[in-house]
């Protein structure tokens, strides 16, 4: 579940630079407040555009890539249907933006919060586990974007999905009707102390106001379990895509049973060598409309940007600890992400057409 990205080395970085790659995929920063959090959400948007506007690379940085789109673009006529993205933990909206555009190109709009709390920069173990503050952002995000004067005429309110990568893919599945059990949770991290997520609650690190703080071990049964356990369930989400979704080994049988709209899970690695923490292929047998798929030759980290070529060598000179960056044996993170643009965006084109 735990995806990090550490600040000290990416908050700085991710930004919306120039760019040359032609592209009309028009993209918008926006703001949308959040009464449970009682603050404004930085939401990203990427949409079909005319392509007349200012070219830039959204997320290019030190590190990784950028994917091409035009800034403040006009905004489509057409009643378009919307994806929500929630991004991983440690991690950013814009770090999915090669998939974001792709979805954009095919025809949807898209839009990804910052989930505070969990983000490059403000991320501690005692905010990781409160899955109810991110699936509200995107309910949050749904209501205003099919509600407001400025975007409502260009969202087809009844063609609504969200793809989550990690964490963000706890939030998809809870958002799709899915709902957890605290106990089985605090037992996985008993029975895997030394798994990646796990060691995250062990303490030693966290992030805050974009600095590292030292944290104490944090105690998952000390977790709000009444919030932690409770339905968040949003009827308006008609399809879900779960990308190594965390929260595998919590799910309950019975709601998993319940959900009742198409759901579509990708394991990231070969056979035998995905993680427990996200291995996801008996969620997909418990799900009655679900598909299950697996992308070999690659791991967790391959759903991040494409790296620049010295990004490996540059983060392991500053003490990164993370493979963010180390080539794959097989493949090169590029050709990953065209397999997963093809699974992910053809399992929107089926789930989320007219009439589904």
């Amino acid at each position: 579940m735990r995806s990090t990205i550490s600040a000290t080395l990416l908050l700085s970085v991710f930004a919306i630079q120039p760019a040359l790659a032609d592209q009309n995929v028009g993209t918008r920063d926006i703001t949308v407040h959040s009464p449970a959090r009682n603050r404004d959400l930085s939401v990203t948007l990427w949409y079909p555009s005319d392509g007349k506007s200012q070219k830039v690379s959204v997320g290019e940085n030190r590190i990784f890539d950028g994917a091409p789109a035009i800034k403040g673009a006009s905004l489509p006529r057409d009643h378009l249907p919307l994806v929500l993205l929630s991004h991983g933990s440690g991690s950013r909206a814009i770090s999915m933006a090669w998939i974001a555009t792709a979805l954009a190109e095919a025809g949807f709009l898209v839009a990804a919060p910052d989930h505070p709390g969990t983000t490059s920069g403000d991320s501690t173990p005692a905010d990781t586990p409160k899955i109810w503050e991110r699936t509200d952002d995107i309910s949050t995000i749904v209501t205003s974007l099919t509600t407001s004067a400025e975007w409502s005429g260009s969202v087809d309110a009844k063609r609504i999905g969200v793809l989550g990568f990690s964490l963000g893919g706890s939030a998809a599945m809870e958002l799709a009707g899915a709902r957890a059990d605290l106990d089985a949770y605090a037992q996985y991290c008993v029975d895997y102390a030394t798994s990646m997520d796990c060691q995250w609650f062990a303490g030693g690190r966290g992030y805050k106001n974009d600095e590292p703080i030292d944290v104490p071990k944090f105690d998952l049964r000390s977790v709000d379990k009444a919030r932690f356990e409770q339905s968040n369930h949003d009827a308006r989400i008609r399809s879900a895509v779960l990308v190594d979704p965390g929260l595998e080994v919590a799910f309950t049988k019975d709601s998993l049973k319940a959900i009742d709209i198409p759901l579509t899970f990708i394991n990231l690695g070969s056979v035998g060598e995905i993680p427990v923490s996200v291995l996801s292929d008996q969620l997909a047998k418990d799900v009655p409309s679900a598909t299950y798929m697996q992308v070999n030759d690659s791991n967790h980290f391959s759903f991040l940007p494409v790296c620049k070529k010295d990004a490996d060598a540059f983060l392991k000179s500053v003490g990164e600890i993370d493979p963010i960056c180390e080539p794959m044996a097989k493949r090169d993170r590029a050709d990953i992400h065209e397999e997963l643009v093809t699974k992910i965006v053809s399992a929107f084109q089926r789930t989320l057409k007219a009439g589904y």
